[in-house]
């Protein structure tokens, strides 16, 4: 028998959300997710994915993936401390750190493991953390987890940073004291300022810790957002996400050592779940070879995504400051918002819409991700359409 206050409060909460805007509709794809995507026996241009390079359906990377499952099978079997532990886990780890040039790497699950794994492993109640307030989800739930003071500063806001940091050093409450950041934020597409952090932190004797999720294959000329600046020396924690630019899924965390030697004995999603799949880990092994010889996609990603913010921006959309490819077309008002990705989505372009809790109320807008995979032709005609649309909503 069901709860009949679970159910109240189930139908009375979707109800809401359903009324101001705010929630989320899914719809499963019938295809890859490249450059056109096929839902509901309908092609369409795909700007929603974060598959940067087009790597998640490189044929080089399927061919490597099956030949991974061929000679190990299509689970690790075990978590890494027992006998999950593949030669092609150790091949990928030292795969990771030459590409973000460390000493070490260890990989995880995903992206958001590693924030949960990663923070709790090093910081506790005794501990403080400032976090800018636009970081992602997965460090607001890592730091949660440590139980370590959250002192967020202002976004990217050095002097919010210096002023906050230098209370906490001198308050004496703190054992060790964390400076985390995204390398990129992911719904403005503005990147953190790196080195003034890094003199924040020498300043104050604070541990660095960068996400770079949106940055790592993009920035750096795929190294990432710390390679960027030539901070790869300068950061404690570099975490980087596989599903992204690099086209697989997982995650990893890499710097000096004796860190990851820590996280192997200390991080939990380490210890008690099974790891990567053979044909996942070979897959990212291939994706960092071919991101290493080569700048050919990112530099593709790069033009593609200029160009197609230069053409949003001609037609008269607000599309924020982004530095990066991430390109948001911002609408506002969230039932609008919700409205205009679902209008793109019928005249054949799907762009999500992207509303409270992720973004702050009131700035509701359509997220785009060009990829290296998108023709001219494909961003032409998906500019014609958000013309079309732009003009039908007065947005435009």
């Amino acid at each position: 028998m069901t709860s009949h206050l679970l159910s109240d409060f189930l139908k009375d909460n979707l109800h809401d959300l359903k009324e101001k805007g705010l929630y989320n509709e899914i719809d499963p794809l019938e295809s890859a997710n490249g450059p056109m995507i096929k839902i509901n026996g309908r092609e369409r241009i795909n700007l929603s994915s974060n598959n940067y390079l087009g790597l998640a359906t490189d044929v080089r990377l399927k061919e490597k993936a099956k030949a991974a499952i061929d000679q190990y099978g299509v689970g690790a079997g075990a978590v890494r401390t027992i006998n999950g532990t593949l030669k092609l886990h150790v091949e990928l780890e030292e795969a990771l750190a030459t590409f973000k040039h460390t000493e070490a790497a260890i990989a995880y699950q995903s992206g958001f493991n590693c924030n949960m794994a990663a923070i709790s492993a090093v910081m506790d109640k005794n501990d403080a953390i400032l976090s800018d307030e636009l970081n992602h989800a997965s460090i607001i739930d890592g730091c949660r987890l440590s139980k370590a003071k959250v002192i967020r500063f202002n976004h990217s806001d050095m002097d919010d940073l210096r002023q906050k940091a230098k209370e906490a050093k001198e308050s004496g409450n703190y054992n060790k004291i964390m400076v985390i950041t995204d390398g990129v934020f992911s719904m403005d597409g503005d990147i953190a300022k790196l080195p003034e952090i890094v003199e924040i932190a020498e300043e104050f004797d604070l541990i660095t810790y960068v996400d770079d999720a949106h940055g790592s294959g993009v920035l750096g000329k795929g190294a990432g957002t710390v390679k960027h600046f030539g901070l790869s020396n300068k950061v404690d924690f570099q975490i980087g996400t596989l599903s992204k630019a690099i086209g697989v899924v997982g995650g990893y965390v890499a710097g000096k050592q004796q860190l990851i030697d820590w996280l192997k004995v200390r991080s939990r999603p380490f210890l008690f779940s099974t790891s990567l799949s053979p044909a996942d880990i070979a897959a990212c092994i291939g994706s960092i070879e071919l991101i290493s010889s080569s700048t050919e996609l990112c530099d593709r990603l790069w033009e593609n995504a200029d160009y197609l913010k230069e053409g949003l921006k001609k037609l008269g959309f607000n599309i924020g400051h982004s530095e990066t490819p991430i390109t948001p077309c911002i609408i506002g008002d969230e039932v609008k918002t919700q409205t205009f990705s679902k209008r793109l989505n019928e005249e054949g372009v799907y762009a999500k819409s992207i509303v409270f809790p992720t973004v702050p109320r009131g700035t509701g807008r359509v997220r785009n991700m060009p990829t290296a995979a998108h023709s001219k032709e494909m961003l032409d005609e998906a500019l014609k359409i958000y013309e079309k649309v732009g003009k039908e909503l007065d947005v435009i």
